[in-house]
């Protein structure tokens, strides 16, 4: 069975640091696109960040960029997002997700992880 696993999420101050983790246990998602999401209370699902298979290509969303940085590692199957100056609007429960396209849009998606809550007091 497929999973997405993501860790690494936590309470933190505003202007912290988190990195997240999303562990695959599948080798194929290796070299699949990777996308981060990330879902506040009483809030639609939004895109973060997303990295393609060989990890050269990224995008974010005009709100975490500069901040948050997406990167994986093929060899561990697990795809990160260091997440700096962290604020209050920040906090939500993040997402990983994987497909076979590179895009911003959550339902391009076929492989969702449970999500790890990040929550950032002022």
């Amino acid at each position: 069975q497929v999973q997405l696993v993501e860790s690494g999420g936590g309470l933190v101050q505003a202007g912290a640091s988190l990195r997240l983790s999303c562990a695959s246990s599948v080798r194929t998602f290796s070299r699949a696109a990777r996308g981060w999401f990330r879902q506040a209370p009483g809030k639609e699902r939004e895109f973060v960040a997303v990295i393609d298979g060989s990890g050269g290509v990224t995008a974010y969303a005009d709100s975490v960029k500069g901040r948050f940085t997406i990167s994986r590692d093929n060899t561990k199957n697990t795809v990160y997002l260091q997440m700096n100056s962290l604020k209050p609007e920040d906090t939500a429960a993040y997402y990983c997700a994987a497909g076979d396209r590179w895009t911003r849009v959550a339902g391009d998606y076929y492989y969702w992880g449970q999500g790890t809550q990040v929550t950032v007091s002022s």
